[in-house]
């Protein structure tokens, strides 16, 4: 392992398929040590999320000024933060510590239809990390929301990261594991739009959205640019597709 560090805020997923365990996984996986704050607690396993419970915007505070008083995280992501006093709080944090190479996951449904994140959250999300972030990676439904836009191809896709791009983000991922026939995301720093070509896998997957964006933290931990990183992170997501396993009765789980 090398000296990199790097901090997932989000929320608790006991399954292991997503949430902070995926993102923990992974960073292990980089060569990363991994930090971690929860957001919020999960009931769920691979076929549905039975229960939610928010973390207090004070413990969440407490929980990142420990890790921050004693280490410095090389770079951080955000899944499910859930409330919007969360969102405030990581916020502030990032500013207060001039954390670098934030990546914000918007993460605003589960993969079996639950929804993560309290009404307005996506307007805070946009109004108060945006601005902060390296990279910001929507699904197209996210992107859609989050642009006011129609995301249903990829020259949607495309016109939704140019819009997200003017939020404030260094640069935009829109990821299109969700299109119908293939999987290319969309990359955008306000200089270059790249198609990050991939295979479309047959299979139902839990926590892709996980595991790309803490792929990505990871790699800017280790120093790499916004857009090396991401091309990294798309070949790992690929690699763990090829490999995801069944530990249940519902969805893969990729790491």
């Amino acid at each position: 392992m090398d000296t990199s560090i790097a901090l997932t805020i989000a929320g608790s997923d006991p399954s292991g398929g997503a949430g902070l365990q995926a993102d923990l996984k992974v960073f292990k996986m980089l060569g990363v040590h991994g930090l971690s704050a929860a957001a919020a607690l999960t009931a769920q396993n691979t076929k549905a999320v039975t229960g939610l419970s928010a973390v207090g915007a004070d413990f969440l505070r407490q929980q990142i000024e420990s890790l921050l008083s004693d280490m410095t995280p090389h770079a951080l992501k955000t899944g499910m933060l859930f409330s919007a006093e969360n969102i405030r709080v990581v916020a502030e944090s990032v500013k207060a510590h001039s954390l670098q190479n934030l990546v914000v996951d918007p993460v605003s449904i589960s993969s079996s239809g639950t929804s993560l994140l309290e009404e307005g959250g996506l307007d805070l999300l946009k109004d108060l990390l945006f601005p902060l972030a390296a990279v910001i990676t929507p699904n197209i439904y996210e992107a859609s929301v989050l642009s006011g836009l129609p995301v249903e191809n990829l020259e949607q896709m495309e016109e939704a990261a140019q819009k997200l791009r003017q939020m404030g983000p260094q640069a935009v991922i829109v990821t299109g594991g969700h299109l119908e026939d293939e999987a290319v995301d969309i990359f955008h720093d306000g200089k270059v739009t790249i198609r990050l070509e991939g295979k479309k896998l047959p299979g139902t997957f839990h926590g892709t959205g996980c595991v790309f964006s803490s792929a990505l933290a990871a790699h800017l931990a280790r120093g790499e640019t916004v857009e090396r990183a991401s091309l990294e992170a798309k070949r790992f997501v690929e690699e763990a597709i090829a490999g995801v396993f069944y530990p249940g009765g519902g969805m893969g789980v990729l790491v």
